[in-house]
């Protein structure tokens, strides 16, 4: 059953922290405005746009994205406040345990996992969406593809080669496509160059030559040009790394099976992202518990110190998550480990602390 003094915290907690977020947003929204005002004067977006394309979609992002770090300085702020006032004493002498206390606490954690949680994969997605088009459209400069030698399985046992790929232009140079039927080539087509179509959405292939076997005898086709479907659309080398981000969690997951299948280099950055929305929700509780046993001491330092304190926790935390990914992006390291290892470490630095507050 919730009691007053539960109702208390959780009022501090929660209100702490939306302040915070808050105060966070207009700040990151100023300067956001300011770097990118002469892209605003220069590319002429409605005022419509800016606002609900770009920054009503741009808050959810970075609510999220600084969710953790402010998470943690309100739990080291209004704990470090109740205990320089004798609050947390003053409850501890009342009969309720330290354990006791803990409990709204984790009632608020588990809150702001759920809002985590649920902006990451439901919300932020969508909204990622209309932004990133926003971006493309007024803010970057156009994709460029700089991918040499580019092989992808497009469809099981099918396989295309290109040389290089021109974005511009939507046009692959040196192509070849290979056909195998239970490990054993049965055609393999080669071109100068191929061009997508927009009207028939095909791909137009000059000067082809294509070579079909059929067990011992051989086929021999080549002319000008032809036009072909392949599973593979001038779309799929537009794809900036960030398009996960416009991803729900099934469409990722299906997403990466695509990729896995057609042999792409750059899986692990799309599975770094698919484990980091559990791990980010899953840090609520790791921080929540480092917050409240770093603070509830009342100490000389009083407020500065804690918050102090929980910065650099705060920071060392997001540190360790950017280098371990990096090692993950790199190959050495298993992905899901790379997300979840500062879970892990930190977890391990929760329980210590806990376990030698004062009680």
């Amino acid at each position: 059953m919730i009691k007053i003094i539960d109702w208390y915290i959780i009022r501090k907690f929660l209100g702490t922290f939306f302040f915070a977020i808050l105060l966070i947003i207009v700040v990151s929204v100023v300067f956001d405005i300011t770097e990118k005002m002469d892209d605003f004067i220069e590319k002429k977006p409605t005022l419509f746009e800016i606002i609900f394309n770009y920054y009503m979609n741009f808050i959810p992002y970075f609510t999220n994205l600084f969710s953790s770090l402010i998470l943690f300085i309100a739990v080291i702020y209004f704990t470090s406040k109740m205990a320089s006032n004798s609050e947390i004493i003053a409850i501890l002498c009342s009969g309720v345990s330290f354990n006791r206390l803990m409990r709204p606490y984790l009632i608020s954690a588990i809150l702001l996992a759920l809002f985590s949680y649920t902006l990451g994969n439901f919300i932020i997605p969508p909204a990622n969406k209309v932004r990133l088009q926003f971006e493309e459209k007024y803010l970057k400069n156009p994709f460029k593809n700089y991918d040499r030698n580019i092989h992808r399985q497009v469809k099981p046992g099918i396989f295309i080669y290109m040389e290089s790929y021109n974005v511009t232009n939507q046009v692959g140079y040196k192509f070849s496509m290979e056909q195998f039927r239970d490990g054993t080539l049965v055609s393999k087509m080669l071109s100068d160059y191929v061009k997508w179509d927009e009207k028939k959405k095909k791909w137009a292939v000059s000067n082809y030559y294509i070579r079909t076997v059929d067990g011992l005898d051989e086929h021999i086709k080549q002319g000008p040009l032809i036009d072909t479907l392949i599973a593979l659309t001038p779309d799929d080398f537009n794809k900036r790394e960030n398009i996960v981000e416009t991803m729900n969690f099934m469409e990722l997951n299906s997403f990466i099976s695509e990729q896995r299948m057609r042999g792409a280099s750059n899986i692990d950055i799309y599975l770094i992202e698919k484990y980091k929305r559990f791990s980010f929700p899953f840090s609520t509780f790791i921080l929540t518990l480092i917050g409240v046993s770093l603070a509830s001491r009342k100490v000389k330092g009083g407020i500065g110190l804690h918050i102090g304190a929980g910065i650099m926790i705060s920071f060392a935390y997001i540190l360790f998550m950017q280098i371990s990914s990096q090692f993950a992006i790199g190959g050495s390291l298993n992905p899901m480990l790379a997300v979840w290892l500062p879970n892990i470490i930190f977890s391990l630095i929760a329980v210590a602390l806990y376990y030698f507050t004062p009680k």
